[in-house]
């Protein structure tokens, strides 16, 4: 919000009656409140409620009065009124028109100790059940009226009217038939009066839309820590980066495992594949990649190897301090290898050839580590510059093989049938395809 440009830095300060708001869960990882037309499979058969992390037309929600009197207000003519601190409010899905509801009848899906959360339709309303009871539990910015409720600054919890449960996110994610995004429930309190204060049943109003009502700069009530505001960025990201889980039950082909990544065995297609189409096509440059993969898978092996002549007393190293020299600079270079491939066989989000690129960038400054020392002990180094040139030719002449993959290809992809080096390669066809 303090970002000169931004979507959220010029918008309403005070929400009103009437507005397009989008409800943002201050519990981290599920994100906004969000409902699309798809269905629950059980319970109501009514339209999901969940939480959707990233910006969409099904996120954004019509604040309007409790009762009938939400139904019959022209929002559009009526004079504005303000949204505050125990005001009652349904929230209509702007893109279907359902109305949020919830009751003691059915049981969430996932949490079945809790209420379903749903939307419903004209048809299918529930009179009483649609209410919801605003209570502000925190003011970040203390300066305007503290019973009013702000964009960005104001933390609330949604309290359902008929029942006394709150509306609440955890981290439950629903199977297929939920696209995967976060379940919504309400949290049971027979009590009606439970001052639950956890993340999870807290809320804040993001962003939101009103034609009637003067933007504001949100940079004059938003406060935020550079270091802070880093650290809580890179726990998101991780948080959305392992939510990207593969499906196993269906072939993707953009994706591959990290052990196909060394020896290029599957590229991927970056773009649409028809003849008409501009073609690019994610593959390095074979020749680069098979070495630098046999140097990496090998180096470990030629360790233990010279460990043994060592200790045997036939080393082939002339002197100790060559040893060290290789070791000091080698081991580096493997490890950077290692750090940046290994770990990706302990992901269990979704994974592309590209994640591979960190680690290459280590195995090839290890390949001409290799060569470097190799040419040099050959012959004393008198072939060294004219290896160095004919690895570099051989590098250049690869490349410009397979550069129509780099620059876009706008013709047949079976055009380029023999640059098809490894039976995997989709280049024109797609062996695995379904």
């Amino acid at each position: 919000a303090k970002l000169i440009g931004s979507r959220l830095n010029a918008q309403p300060f005070d929400i009103s009656y009437g507005t397009a708001a989008e409800i943002r869960s201050l519990y981290d990882g599920p994100g906004l409140l969000h409902s699309h037309v798809h269905r629950y499979p059980d319970g109501s058969h009514l339209q999901q409620m969940t939480c959707f992390p990233h910006r969409d037309v099904n996120n954004r929600w019509i604040l309007r009065h409790g009762g009938d009197k939400g139904v019959s207000t022209n929002y559009t003519v009526a004079p504005i009124e303000l949204l505050t601190d125990g005001d009652v409010i349904q929230l209509v899905h702007n893109k279907t028109g359902a109305v949020v509801q919830t009751g003691k009848r059915f049981l969430a899906p996932l949490t079945t100790s809790h209420f379903e959360v749903s939307a419903a339709n004209e048809t299918d309303w529930d009179k009483g059940s649609r209410d919801w009871r605003v209570e502000v539990v925190k003011q970040k910015y203390k300066k305007r009226n503290r019973k009013r409720v702000h964009a960005m600054t104001t933390v609330f919890r949604l309290r359902h009217v008929e029942t006394g449960c709150l509306m609440r996110v955890g981290s439950q994610h629903l199977p297929t038939w939920g696209w995967g995004q976060s379940e919504v429930t309400c949290l049971p309190d027979k009590s009606g009066k439970k001052n639950v204060k956890s993340n999870d049943v807290l809320w804040y109003i993001e962003h939101n839309v009103n034609p009637r009502v003067p933007k504001d700069d949100m940079s004059r009530y938003v406060s935020s820590n550079f270091f802070v505001d880093m650290i809580q960025l890179n726990i998101e990201m991780g948080k959305t980066n392992n939510a990207l889980s593969p499906d196993v039950n269906k072939y993707n082909v953009l994706e591959s495992r990290p052990e196909s990544w060394p020896l290029l065995t599957y590229p991927m297609r970056m773009v649409g594949w028809g003849d008409r189409s501009i073609k690019y096509y994610e593959i390095g440059n074979p020749v680069l990649w098979w070495a630098c993969a046999a140097v990496c898978f090998l180096y470990p092996l030629r360790l233990l190897v010279w460990a043994l002549q060592a200790r045997r007393g036939c080393s082939r190293w002339r002197s100790v301090s060559e040893f060290l020299d290789f070791w000091d600079n080698s081991k580096f270079l493997w490890g950077g290898w290692a750090l940046h491939y290994i770990p990706f066989f302990f992901f269990g989000r979704v994974l592309y050839l590209h994640h591979y690129l960190p680690a290459l960038y280590f195995g090839l400054l290890l390949l001409a580590f290799e060569l470097d020392m190799f040419f040099k002990s050959w012959r004393r180094g008198r072939y060294l510059h004219l290896a160095a040139l004919g690895i570099g030719f051989v590098a250049c002449v690869v490349f410009l093989y397979f550069s129509p993959f780099t620059y876009g290809w706008d013709r047949p992809a079976k055009e380029l049938a023999g640059r098809r080096w490894l039976r995997t390669w989709n280049i024109y066809e797609d062996l695995y395809a379904m």
